[in-house]
Parts: structure tokens; C-alpha cells; sequence
């Protein structure tokens, strides 16, 4: 079978080799856009968009059966949607909302596979509470300086310096950095794509 993540990030390519050894990357470029509101619904429909588009992109190829995984992530404080922050100044403001209160992180991740000749898809997001220690201004300011914040939903990387501040999770902390792999494998598992 012929694996492909729908995702040019490093972590997802990372995580992903937890589940399945080999597989190609292809992201997916279109505009991310969506008409939901709720985090839950957002993170599905572009898990869903990002893998319709790999899927059918290399569907002309019959050579193989093909599986296309797509995931998006996005964090949530008092139902404010935080994607990754345009320029600095917004990450500021990001990490000061999160400082010293919890959020939500979401991922939602779409599966597009073949079997029999028919093509199908299986969507489904994972939550994670996140609880950060208050920050000071400067300790905000030394951290958004790293860079580390640049492309992250809500401004932070859980795996990286932000480490330090993330007082608990409850939850998948694999999830937060941006693949839930230990769903991601039952879901497969049951779908007979593994």
C-alpha cells in the first residue's frame, strides 16, 4: 500500500512514522477555509480538505492502492479560535491569553483510502486540555523571540522551549504537538488500512 501524509510539517512527518514506517509527503496547498465555527468542526472539515486534495491529486496513479492522511490543528481559549499568529506582535498576545489559564488544543484527521475500487474517507479529531503556568512579559517576550512561535497554532510548540510553562495535560500530548497517533492507529487498525 502506498502511504501519504497531506502535511509538510516535520512533527506530523515524525509522529507518523510511529504508525506507518514508510510513506511519502505530498502538502497540500490549497487555501485553508472553512464555514464552521465550532473547533471541533473547523479542525475536520480542513483535516478532510487537505486530504481530498493529496487523494484525488494522485488518484489518477493505478498502480497501487493509495491511503492519504490529512490533519489540522488548532487551539481554542474561551471558544476563540487561535490559528498560527500572522507576525510576533501576535504571538504575544496569543501566549499572553494562554498564560496562566487552560485551553483546548484540537486535531482533526481525515483518512482517504480505496477498497475494491471505491473510494471512502474517515474523519475524526482528538481534544487535549492544556493548563500553562502564568508568564511574565519577559519570560513571553524571550520565548516568542526564539522563533519557536512563528508557524504554531496558538503560538507555542509543546515539545520545544514552551515545555516549561505547560503545567499538565489532560489528554493526548501527541494530539497538542499535531497527530494523535495512538488514535490515528485504532482508527487504521479497524479500517484494515495497517
Amino acid at each position: 500500500m502506498r502511504y501519504v501524509l497531506a502535511s509538510g510539517s516535520p512533527r506530523r512527518k515524525e509522529l507518523l512514522k510511529q504508525v506507518v514506517p514508510e510513506f511519502e509527503i505530498i502538502p497540500a496547498v490549497s487555501e485553508e477555509k472553512t464555514k464552521c465555527s465550532e473547533p471541533c468542526d473547523i479542525v475536520k472539515e480542513l483535516s478532510f480538505q487537505k486530504a481530498s486534495e493529496i487523494f484525488h491529486k494522485i488518484l489518477t496513479d493505478k498502480s497501487e492502492v493509495s491511503i492519504v492522511i490529512g490533519a489540522d490543528t488548532i487551539v481554542s481559549f474561551n471558544h476563540r479560535v487561535l490559528g498560527k499568529p500572522k507576525d510576533r506582535d501576535e504571538a504575544v498576545s496569543m501566549i499572553k491569553m494562554l498564560q496562566g489559564n487552560s485551553h483546548e488544543v484540537y486535531t482533526g484527521v481525515t483518512i482517504f483510502y480505496q477498497k475494491d475500487g471505491e473510494n471512502f474517507s474517515h474523519t475524526f479529531y482528538e481534544e487535549t486540555k492544556v493548563e500553562v503556568e502564568p508568564m511574565t512579559d519577559a519570560e513571553i517576550q524571550a520565548y516568542v523571540n526564539t522563533g519557536e512561535s512563528d508557524d504554531k497554532a496558538g503560538a507555542y510548540a509543546v515539545q520545544g522551549r514552551f515545555a516549561i510553562f505547560i503545567k499538565g495535560l489532560v489528554g493526548d500530548y501527541y494530539n497538542v504537538v499535531g497527530l494523535p497517533i495512538a488514535r490515528l492507529y485504532k482508527e487504521m487498525k479497524e479500517l484494515n488500512l495497517l
